[in-house]
């Protein structure tokens, strides 16, 4: 960050990034250090509810193997505290990747969390814990598109605090996938228009 994305921002102060998927309280600060509106950064629902500790509890847990890894509790915070703030440096970025069953539980394992089917889910349980659920939909539907310029989309999600149980996996023609949160009860789901 300090010996070439700072140096490039200052050379071309006009340009527009996003630095995909922060892990770290670093990330954080660069960010924040940086003009508005010019810099911003995505954050995955993993990275903002797992740490590196996840990845060994009760052994090791392939499908909480992603990349970039889970860093330290201390890092985990950082970024809470970040996309919870209301900042509008911070968007939505879910960078799920379903990997077939197999493919995670093996001697090599694919890097990657299948979020898609419970991300709003854990995003809400994230704002609902942090008392910022009123910045959610910024976060979730308005920073992004506010950066790069785009209209809003126009349709709705809701969520409402109805317990649901995610599935343990979900079965394709190719295999089968284990979700994040595979077998747990989350308290926010949600309907689409």
């Amino acid at each position: 960050m300090d010996t070439v994305l700072r140096p490039l921002i200052q050379r071309l102060p006009m340009l527009k990034v996003v630095m995909e998927h922060i892990t770290t309280a670093d990330a954080v600060k660069f960010v924040e250090s940086c003009k508005e509106g010019f810099v911003a950064a995505t954050v995955t629902p993993q990275h903002l509810l797992l740490n590196r500790n996840s990845l060994f509890q009760g052994g090791l847990q392939p499908h909480n193997y992603c990349l970039p890894v889970l860093k330290r509790e201390i890092h985990r915070q950082a970024i809470v505290s970040a996309v919870t703030s209301g900042s509008k440096r911070f968007f939505l970025g879910t960078d799920s990747t379903p990997h077939e069953k197999q493919n995670k539980e093996c001697p090599c394992g694919c890097a990657g969390i299948f979020n898609s089917p419970v991300a709003l889910s854990l995003y809400a349980k994230v704002f609902e814990e942090a008392g910022a659920l009123d910045k959610l939909e910024a976060f979730t539907s308005f920073n992004g598109p506010d950066f790069y310029g785009l209209p809003r989309n126009t349709s709705k999600i809701k969520l409402s605090k109805t317990p649901w149980k995610v599935p343990d996996s979900y079965s394709f023609s190719f295999g089968e996938i284990v979700p994040m949160s595979a077998g747990q009860t989350l308290e926010w789901k949600p309907s689409f228009d």
